[in-house]
Parts: C-alpha cells; structure tokens; sequence
C-alpha cells in the first residue's frame, strides 16, 4: 500500500520536511494547514517542489467546526471552506480533512450535521475535491467512528466519505471490526498513530503521547488488517503528534517512522519483508578507549584473560567462560574512553539479518577491513552503537574469531563468569521509542514491561528486549536529565553461578562500587535472609532482588568513562534486572563522579 506522512509529524519548515520525507521513502505527505501558512512558498511552488521530489500530496487537514451549527456560523465555515478549495486546487490535493465540531456552538443534531456536510461536500465537488468526515476523539457531539459514518451514509453524497483515525478510534476502546460495515470506497482516507496506554485526559494525550507504530501500546496490525478488509486502498498516513518528535532531526524521525509504517505492514499481512532472524546469544562486547591500562586491570580483576590479538587492527580478545570482551584501541570520536561501541549478536544467519536491516532503513554499515578479515554484517543502532551479525564456530558461516591470532596465556584464574547476562545502553532522550522499535523490527526482540527507576536528577524510563530463550537481553534506558551534573553509562552484565566468590575476588582490587549501609539495613526489613547472610552482602557490596520467580543477586564496578561491569546471578527463574536496588547504584555512581 501507498505511504504517507503529516507534514506534523516532524520537525523543520515545510520544505525541510517535504526532503527529509522524501529522502526516507514515502510515496506522499498529507500537508497541515500550520505549515502551509508559514512557508514563503506558494501553493504552486509546494506542488512542484513535492512533485520533484516523487511525492504525492494526499490530503490536506484539518478543517474544523464545520457542521451541526447555526446557519450564521455556518455560512462563515462555507466562506472559509471555499477558500480552502481554492488553495487545494492550486495545491493539486483532492482530499480535504473535516474534523468533527468541537464547538460550544454545535447541536447535537445528526440530521443538521447531514444536511450541512452534505452542502460541504457540494461545494467541494465542483472544486474536484473530496471531504473525509473524521471523529474526533473529544468531538462535542461525534466521537466515534460508527457514529461519524451514520452521519455520512445520512447525507449520501459521492464526494464525502470518512477518515479512520487509529488514535481517535482505539483510545476509546471501539472495535475496529465495525469497519466491515462501511464500503470501502466510502473510506476516503486511514491515518495511523500508536500511544502508550495513559490515564489522562483523551486531548493531552493525542497532542503530546501520540507515538509511530511499534512504539506503543495499541493494536495496530489489526487495526490495518480490518482497514484492509473493508476493500480500503488508498494511503496508509501517519499522523503523531509528539513533543519529542517535533523537536528531533526531521530526517531521523522520517526514517524512524518510515521504519514504522513498513513493519507495520507486515505485522498486519500486507507486506512481506525479509524474515526475522532472532539472535540466539551474546559473542562479544566491544569497548574502545585510548588508554587499555584501567580497562585490563580490571578485566584480569573479574577473572578474564587476554586470549587473542586481531590480526590487522589494534583490538584484544578478552575471555572468561563465554564471555568475550573486545578492546580496541583504534582512534575513534566519542572521547578518549573506555565506551561501549559495539556489540556482536551471534546469528543462525547473518546474512539474512543483515537483509531484514536493509529492508527496515538500517542499512548495513561499511567498514576499513583488511583483504584477510572476516566479513562482518553490521548495522547501527540509534543511538550509533554498532551491532555485528555473527557465527562462532558454526560449519559453513565465517568466523570472526579466525581474525585473532592466540596469545601465550598468563597463569589461569577460576572462571567464576560463565557468559553475557546483558548488556545496558543509556538512549540519547529523542532516540528513546526510536531504540525501542528498531530493537522489536531490526533485531526481532521482543519487548518486556516498561518500568521507572528513581534517579537522583529525576526518573529514568527503561524498558528491556530479549529473545525468546533470554540468551540475548537489552535493557534501554533513558537519562532523565542530560546535563553535566547527569552522566549517560552503557554497562556489561556478567552472568556467575557463584556471586559471593566473584565478589570476594574482586573486592579486594578497588574496582568495587561501594553500597551504603542504609541499603544493607532497608533490605533487611524486606526480605527474609538466611542467618549471616545480610552481613556477607553487606561485607562484600552484593544487592539482592527477588520476584515471583526467584532471586537475583549482583554488585557493580566502579565507573570507567563512559563505561561499568555488573556482575549478576540468577537463581531459580528471575525475570528481572534487579530494578528495586537500581536508585542505589545510581545514586553511588553520581556520588562516585563527584568525589
């Protein structure tokens, strides 16, 4: 089906929002009215600029408080109706956006409303143009589909049909299986917006929360698949009203939502896209720094040893168990380090992973690799951390692990990390439901329950992703406060079977993120341990956290740059990240960059 955008959806003045649409795909744009009135482009000189960049006009919106009026207030919204038809035309737009009547005006009258979009929808008509009747979600009197499309059967014109609005519709609860009803000829228009499931006031939360598809709460793909059912053809629009959003980079946001729209389609059965390829494990975090000594000494503190060195680039293989760590020291932006730049995602098909990226707008990154390396698929993510496709070992796939000649080992330690519980990426705060979507359709993760961790600079938004064998885990995260009192960390989770001996080995290094006692004394009253064991935690910076499940117990390196290790193990099916001790650590962290 046919894509579209309005133009409200992003950022920027009319003519950067047209390129920045253009640029990330679709087929056409509907046109607000605000940004029509502010362009020093003319109607004509819009067309055609539009028209150069490949892009149809579909609809022009919105047109307000038109029906269920007074003759007088009506007579005025003909007048004003009539100009618009004047401008669409020198536009080249056929489709015209008809709000339902939130005046203090308006009747509750549905036989005036009909007779009144009836003559609307004349006088349209000889302009060539077609009115979409479209329920407000707050309408004063038409609020829902079924009644706004009793009203247009009512009036019985060709030139006026409905507009499905995704938000208006399902933010009220009405079931979209009542489309079926409505020929699908007589459905002039569908836009499409997600939102987060909210208690508020319907208004505020259609102008601020609206979200793009996947990134929200409603079903979407049902929603298009009985759109599709009705004999609908025509675009498939989007219109989202967000704060973030108007305030991000437009050609960011073009693609994010373009990425939207065709997940979407697929969700729902009208587009057919590269398979999903699930990530089954963790091959390896990489970290970059220009200095290796902090990073080193406190690897071989949790245990690791330097097992390889790549044989073309200045990067070191670092393993405990089936924990890899890469470290890199090859100049890079982003500070001198350590961050956490890339992470490897073992694949059954890497190739087929890097087609799904392509096919979603998150095309396969290049990189400097000498003749001899390996080839590796390897995608952005939002927030510029870069994500390798990889086999280890398997017949038939190349294996990074060939790029890196072994080293003598130095004398062997007891592997108490047995692999990559997790990895933790703090989201620059407009890429936060962007990172999200690209980790449900790029990656093919699946999302876990939202939650709000307490912060001491305000409440941090973090939402986990994982495959469905919990081998591979994302947790995301928002800073709260971007500023210099508040600072983005990325971390590694290391999964052992025996806490308290990791613990005790790494205790005594200083790499250690002290707890406070206060911590210790609380967890005491919450949970019910067993004898001594409230002071070993106590003794050795170990946080405990349990569920219906199990438990789960962990503890924290100090901060290195942008960069910490956790060390976690979980007993008996926990299903978390330990979320009620995580004000603790963050509040030791602000504490610890501040000493």
């Amino acid at each position: 089906m046919r894509t579209s955008i309005a133009t409200v959806s992003v950022s920027g003045t009319l003519t950067e929002k047209l390129n920045a649409v253009a640029r990330a795909g679709f087929d056409g744009v509907e046109i607000f009215e605000n940004d029509l009135l502010g362009s020093p482009l003319s109607p004509e000189r819009i067309r055609e600029r539009a028209a150069d960049l490949g892009l149809e006009l579909f609809l022009y919106q919105p047109m307000r408080d038109v029906e269920g009026l007074p003759a007088d207030a009506f007579a005025r919204s003909m007048r004003r109706a009539e100009h618009k038809f004047r401008v669409m035309r020198r536009l080249g737009v056929d489709t015209v956006l008809v709000c339902s009547s939130v005046s203090a005006h308006a009747r509750d009258d549905d036989a005036l409303a009909a007779a009144q979009l009836r003559e609307l929808a004349e006088l349209a008509d000889e302009y060539g143009i077609r009115v979409a009747y479209e329920a407000l979600a707050w309408g004063r009197h038409v609020n829902t589909y079924d009644h706004a499309w009793r009203i247009v059967e009512a009036a019985d014109h060709p030139a006026l049909g409905v507009c499905l609005d995704s938000f208006h519709i399902l933010a009220r609860g009405s079931d979209p299986a009542g489309f079926a009803s409505i020929p699908g000829e007589k459905i002039f228009f569908v836009q499409l917006a997600d939102a987060p499931l909210m208690g508020m006031d319907v208004l505020q939360w259609s102008r601020h929360h609206r979200c793009f598809p996947g990134q929200g709460d409603f079903d979407l793909a049902e929603f298009v698949r009985s759109v599709v059912r009705s004999g609908y053809d025509g675009p498939l629009s989007l219109e989202v009203f967000n704060d973030v959003f108007r305030q991000a980079d437009s050609g960011r946001t073009a693609i994010d939502a373009r990425r939207s729209l065709t997940a979407l389609q697929e969700a729902a059965g009208v587009l057919r896209l590269p398979a999903a390829v699930e990530p089954i494990g963790i091959a390896f975090a990489e970290l970059v720094t220009l200095d290796t000594e902090p990073v080193t000494a406190l690897l071989r503190a949790l245990g690791f040893s330097r097992t390889g060195k790549h044989l073309s680039k200045p990067v070191d293989l670092w393993e405990q168990g089936a924990a890899r760590v890469l470290v890199n020291t090859e100049p890079a932006t982003g500070g001198s380090g350590p961050r956490l730049a890339a992470v490897g995602l073992e694949s059954p098909d890497p190739g087929a992973a890097a087609k799904r990226a392509e096919a979603l707008g998150a095309p396969v990154l290049p990189r400097r690799r000498a003749r001899t390396d390996v080839l590796l698929e390897t995608v952005a993510a939002p927030d510029g951390t870069e994500l390798f496709f990889c086999a280890s070992g398997r017949q038939g796939l190349p294996d990074w692990l060939d790029d890196f000649a072994p080293v003598p080992a130095s004398a062997p330690q007891p592997e108490l990390i047995t692999g990559v519980d997790h990895v933790a990426l703090t989201q620059p705060w407009h890429q936060y439901d962007e990172a999200l979507l690209f980790y449900r359709s790029v990656i093919g993760l699946r999302p876990h329950d939202g939650v709000d961790v307490s912060d001491p600079y305000g409440l941090r938004r973090s939402r986990a992703v994982s495959n469905e064998g919990e081998s591979v885990r994302i947790a995301l995260s928002i800073d709260p406060a971007p500023s210099a009192s508040s600072h983005a960390s990325q971390h590694i989770a290391l999964a052992t079977d025996d806490i308290v001996a990791a613990a005790r080995r790494i205790g005594a290094t200083g790499h250690l993120l002290p707890v406070p006692d206060n911590y210790y004394d609380d967890l005491g009253a919450r949970y019910a341990l067993g004898p001594g064991e409230l002071q070993m935690y106590r003794e050795l910076g170990i946080l405990y956290d349990g569920d219906e499940h199990g438990q789960f117990r962990h503890f924290y390196t100090r901060t290195m740059g942008d960069v910490f290790f956790e060390v976690v193990q979980r007993d008996h099916g926990y299903a978390g990240f330990g979320e009620q001790s995580a004000h603790v650590r963050l509040t030791a962290q602000h504490a610890q960059r501040q000493a």
